[in-house]
């Protein structure tokens, strides 16, 4: 989607609505009584009716290059005008795309999902099973209608070698660096996913909140890094949440890089932060203690107390190759 960096570079047809909403971040949503001058409004890609053979194509760069594990054309609101069937093309390209390549039924794209009936209304999801990382897909429809919104996922392909020897500090929990939030025990307003997307958070609902607490103990969120590394530097950010920030936060670590989620509770966890203090509407920037910063990190607990919301954490750190 566009907030990872995701855009649409074409479509054979958006008579409609534009390709372009395909990849817009929020939800679809449907206004009855919208119209335009070409017809109904709708919050989503929607080509004409189709007069003559073929079908409609819709051309989108993916926001981070990756191993596609699944799909879900969303076809909300979609309940007369949505596509019969739909299928899906890859390519791993180096260099942009040129127009004339947009459109080829062979190479150099690869069929990645073959043609598959859509329910109208609905999220259709489709697993992948590609090993080869992509950087562009092609969503085909037939013969032609509308889809609200299409998601690609899988995991980021990244040249951590490279990283590494270039000795460069990177954001090692981002999801462009392939990180994930593997587990919350509370996201009653706010995603969890938000603490690690690009850029400032536009609002509180672009951040992860919590209930509040009516009893003993604090909140939590386990981050797996995006690969093992040496932190050198926290920073959390408490954008947009002013009367809702927690009190303080810490910070817990592991080296377990291939453990699961469930096993993670007997790893051997250290303190990377201790409890901190936290203010309203900033971005906290924190040192490690000399020991703490030499050590190999993989995943991290991130604790609020006692609850509250944080829009952004980063876990500025260099790749650990050993």
């Amino acid at each position: 989607m566009s907030r990872v960096g995701g855009r649409v570079l074409a479509a054979s047809d958006d008579f409609f609505a534009p390709s372009s909403n395909l990849v817009k971040p929020a939800p679809p949503i449907f206004i009855a009584d919208k119209f335009t001058a070409r017809g109904k409004w709708m919050d989503g890609w929607e080509s004409r009716r189709r007069r003559s053979p073929g079908h409609d194509w819709c051309v989108v760069a993916l926001g981070m290059r990756g191993r596609i594990r699944g799909v879900n054309v969303d076809t909300s609101f979609f309940t007369g005008n949505y596509p019969s069937r739909c299928s899906i093309d890859a390519l791993d390209a180096s260099r942009p795309l040129r127009p004339s390549q947009y459109a080829l039924p062979r190479a150099p794209w690869t069929p990645i999902l073959p043609h598959a009936l859509l329910d109208g209304n609905a999220f259709n999801f489709f697993a992948i099973s590609e090993e080869r990382p992509y950087t562009h897909v092609r969503l085909n429809i037939f013969p032609d209608g509308g889809v609200a919104r299409l998601r690609v996922h899988g995991e980021v392909e990244v040249d951590w070698a490279a990283i590494a020897r270039a000795r460069r500090l990177v954001d090692l929990a981002s999801i462009r660096m392939g990180g994930l939030v593997l587990a919350v025990n509370d996201m009653h307003y706010g995603a969890k996913d938000n603490l690690i997307m690009p850029g400032r958070a536009h609002s509180m609902a672009d951040g992860w909140e919590t209930r509040r607490r009516r009893g003993p103990g604090n909140d939590w969120a386990i981050l797996k890094l995006g690969a093992p590394g040496r932190v050198a530097r926290i920073e959390i950010d408490t954008n947009h949440f002013k009367g809702n920030y927690p009190e303080s936060a810490s910070m817990e670590a592991c080296d377990a890089p291939d453990a699961r989620l469930d096993a993670l509770e007997a790893a051997p966890w250290f303190t990377l932060l201790p409890r901190s203090p936290l203010k309203p509407h900033r971005r906290h920037f924190f040192s490690l203690a000399p020991k703490a910063a030499t050590a190999r990190v993989s995943h991290v607990r991130f604790n609020i107390f006692p609850d509250g919301g944080v829009s952004r954490v980063r876990i500025h750190g260099r790749v650990a190759m050993d």
